[in-house]
């Protein structure tokens, strides 16, 4: 276990998806099992039937671009940085950003300008110093809790907002998708639904929460990142050596526990169970029940570069309302890229 001055602490989270406009309600959606999964307004695909997604229903559908994203990812954003409201004066944050990979419909610079204008948003609210953005896929949203934990423990921030933010319903997106075959529908039962969400935490040290009066919402027992070659969409054949060496990393830091809740970002595609069958064999001894976990694409579609912090606030909502059984949780996420993160909870008992 971590000293108590290193011990990394959740104290605010922020969650707006195609289920609910904020942590409670996204989260309530998910344990009940509702699934937003629609016919796209107008989008065909190459079997002549409308595109299955899921989408913000709060946005216009016909709003595009980064100002899209920055529409999606303001109110969790602020969400997040409510605990700080209370705070007498004011605390610098790090806001560390992550959005979808560059792709079709979303180019080179289109997270720094997403990260822009969320800045230019935030700024009445919060005295942003510091971080940065990625366009990190998948696992972004996790790579920028990693980050922020090292930026915290490295003394360059008293508080860092980590977050992801995604969207897939740019209409030169969502054709890319269909010529590669990853769109779910009844002709490609092992495609994706994709969909567009935003996820946000606010990290600090115990030591910093208690020095504010913060109650600390979760613990981040420990977080990794490891890269994987085999990548999906290449002629080559994964045995989970990437997912396997970040959960490996975990647990050299992680108590002797198993981990008893896993939440991860599979949705439908052959590829990431596969992957993640190998990463649990490499790791023996290390889960309760490895074949118990948790698939949120399968209610609020498949969210990118959000899916990791939106899985934070899942569990924390688990641990505000009382129904976490599990002392230890496990997230992980994994990008195209190769890029693949994980992070393990506790919850605030342990701090």
């Amino acid at each position: 276990m971590m000293a108590k001055r290193d011990t990394i602490v959740v104290v605010g989270v922020g969650a707006r998806t195609p289920l609910g406009f904020d942590a409670a309600s996204s989260a309530a959606a998910v344990r009940a099992g509702i699934s937003a999964i629609q016919d796209h307004p107008y989008m065909i695909d190459r079997f002549g039937e409308r595109m299955k997604v899921t989408r913000d229903i709060g946005i216009d559908v016909t709003l595009t671009g980064p100002a899209r994203a920055v529409a999606i990812a303001v109110s969790p954003a602020l969400d997040a940085l409510l605990p700080l409201q209370a705070v007498r004066h004011a605390a610098s944050v790090s806001l560390i950003l992550s959005t979808g990979e560059a792709r079709p419909g979303q180019p080179e610079g289109f997270a720094e300008q997403v990260n822009a204008k969320l800045r230019s948003q935030l700024a009445q609210h919060a005295v942003l110093e510091g971080g940065g953005s990625t366009a990190g896929g998948h696992a972004g949203g996790l790579l920028a809790i990693y980050h922020a934990c090292k930026t915290l423990r490295d003394g360059k921030a008293e508080f860092c907002l980590t977050g992801g933010v995604d969207t897939y319903l740019e209409p030169e997106t969502l054709e890319w998708l269909d010529e590669n075959e990853q769109l779910h529908s009844e002709a490609n039962i092992y495609g994706f639904c994709p969909g567009e969400a935003a996820g946000f935490c606010l990290l600090t040290k115990l030591t910093t929460a208690w020095a504010y009066g913060l109650q600390p919402l979760l613990e981040v027992v420990a977080a990794s990142t490891a890269s994987e070659e085999n990548r999906i969409k290449t002629e080559t054949v994964v045995l989970g050596e990437g997912l396997g060496a970040a959960f490996r990393f975990l647990f050299e830091d992680a108590p002797v526990d198993p981990v008893g809740r896993i939440i991860c970002d599979m949705n439908g595609e052959r590829y990431r169970g596969n992957e993640y069958g190998f990463a649990v064999i490499r790791n023996p001894g290390r889960f309760k029940n490895a074949a118990d976990f948790e698939t949120p694409a399968d209610c609020w579609g498949d969210v990118g570069a959000a899916s990791g912090p939106l899985f934070v606030s899942l569990i924390t909502e688990a641990e505000v309302r009382n129904y976490q059984s599990a002392p230890l949780s496990l997230i992980w996420a994994g990008s195209e890229n190769g890029s693949r993160a994980a992070v393990l909870l506790g919850g605030p008992r342990r701090a």
